[in-house]
C-alpha cells in the first residue's frame, strides 16, 4: 500500500549531543545503541522499546539549530511500498529532497522531513550510515514502549491545510478535533492517525497569528512550525516520574487545587489520585477509559522541544480535559518562567 505505516525513527539535531544523549540515555531510559560519523556529522542511535531516536550534531545540522534550535529533523516513516509512497505524497504537494543515504526523502511541516523506508516488523537500524555498535551499561530501567503520539506547531490559518497534507500525502485518517480558549490565548488541534495506529500525529496551531499565547511563542523560538513534544508511552507513569525526576528531569509543576478537582471526577480513585498528586500527573477520561500524562520541561537551550510521559489505561483519544491540561500546564509555566 502507498500509505505510511509506522514511524521508523526519529532524528534529533542537537547543539550540544552528549548533553543530549545523556539526557535520552541516563535520565529517560534509553539505550545507546551505535553510533556513526562521517565528515558531515556524528550521529548516536538510541532505542527504548518500539522508538529508535538518532542525535545527530556537525555540519549536518548547522543550518537547522541556527534556524530552529534544537529539534526534530526528521520523521521516518516506514511504508508497504516505498516508490509509491514518494509518488503518492509528492502528487499531493510534498516537496521531493531527493534520496539521502539510500532512502528517498520528501518535506513536511516547517523544516522537518519524512525519510521514507520499508515498513518492518522489526526493529532495524536506519539504513544508509555505518553503524558501530556501542556498549551501553549505564541505562537505567527501561519504562519507555513506544511513542504515542508527535505534537506539532503549525502557523495560525494552516491546520486545516496539513490536516489534509497528511491526508492526502500520507493516508493518515482524521481522528479529532478540539478548540481550547484559556485566559484570551487559544489553540486549535487536529489529530491525524494512521490506520495501523502506528502514527499519531497531534497538529496543533495558535487560534490566531497575534498574541503572547504559547504557541505563539514556540512557533517564535522556533523560527516556524516544528514539534513541540514527543508523547512517550509507558505501563507505570508514577514509577517512570519518579524514577526521572531522581535522574534531574524537570517536569512542569501542578497545582493542588487540580487534585481537589480530581476526586469530583474520579470518586472511586482516591488513592490512585494521592500518588498523582504526590508525583503532579495529571488524569482525563473518555468514553473508553482513562489516561495519565505529564509533561517535561524543554531540556534544550532555545525552549523548543519537549517530553510527555502517558499512560492509558483504556483511553484512546484525546478529551477535551486532556488537551486543556496540556496547554494549560504549559502557559503556567511559560508566565512563570517569563
Amino acid at each position: 500500500m502507498m500509505a505510511a505505516r509506522q514511524i521508523a525513527f526519529i532524528e534529533l539535531y542537537v547543539s550540544e549531543p552528549k548533553i543530549a544523549v545523556d539526557y535520552l540515555g541516563d535520565a529517560l531510559g534509553f539505550t545507546r545503541v551505535a553510533e556513526s560519523a562521517d565528515d558531515e556529522s556524528r550521529s548516536i542511535l538510541l532505542r527504548q522499546g518500539r522508538l529508535q531516536m538518532v542525535v545527530t550534531a556537525g555540519a549536518e545540522a548547522a543550518r537547522f539549530l541556527d534556524a530552529h534550535g534544537d529539534g526534530v529533523a526528521d520523521i521516518a516513516f516506514g511504508c508497504d511500498d516505498v516508490t509509491a509512497a514518494r509518488a503518492r505524497a509528492v502528487g499531493a504537494g510534498a516537496v521531493d529532497l531527493g534520496t539521502v543515504r539510500g532512502s528517498p526523502v520528501v518535506g513536511g511541516f516547517g523544516p522537518v522531513r519524512h525519510t521514507l523506508v520499508p515498513a518492518s516488523a522489526e526493529v532495524l537500524l536506519p539504513g544508509g550510515r555505518t553503524w558501530t555498535p556501542l556498549i551501553d551499561d549505564s541505562a537505567p530501567e527501561q519504562r519507555i514502549r513506544l511513542l504515542d503520539h508527535v505534537a506539532i506547531c503549525l502557523e495560525a490559518g494552516t491546520l486545516e491545510q496539513y490536516a489534509d497534507f497528511y491526508t492526502d500525502a500520507f493516508g493518515l485518517d482524521r481522528y479529532s478535533s478540539e478548540f481550547i480558549d484559556v485566559g484570551g490565548s487559544s489553540m486549535d488541534s487536529i489529530v491525524v492517525r494512521s490506520s495501523s495506529d502506528d502514527i499519531t500525529f497531534t497538529l496543533v496551531a495558535p487560534g490566531s497569528a497575534t498574541g503572547s499565547g504559547q504557541l505563539n511563542a514556540f512557533l517564535h523560538r522556533n523560527g516556524g512550525p516544528g514539534v513541540q513534544h514527543l508523547a512517550l508511552l509507558v505501563d507505570d507513569i508514577v514509577a517512570a516520574v519518579s524514577e526521572a525526576t531522581d535522574r534531574g528531569v524537570a517536569f512542569l509543576q501542578t497545582p493542588g487545587t487540580y487534585y481537589e478537582a480530581l476526586a469530583d471526577r474520579f470518586p472511586d480513585r482516591s488513592a490512585m489520585i494521592e500518588s498523582l498528586r504526590a508525583t503532579n500527573v495529571l488524569a482525563d477520561r473518555d468514553e473508553w477509559g482513562y489516561l495519565l500524562q505529564l509533561f517535561t520541561r524543554s531540556p534544550y537551550p532555545r525552549n523548543t522541544l519537549f517530553y510527555e510521559l502517558i499512560q492509558r489505561r483504556g483511553a484512546r483519544g484525546f478529551g477535551s480535559a486532556n488537551i486543556r491540561a496540556l496547554y494549560e500546564a504549559v502557559e503556567r509555566d511559560r508566565l512563570i518562567v517569563g
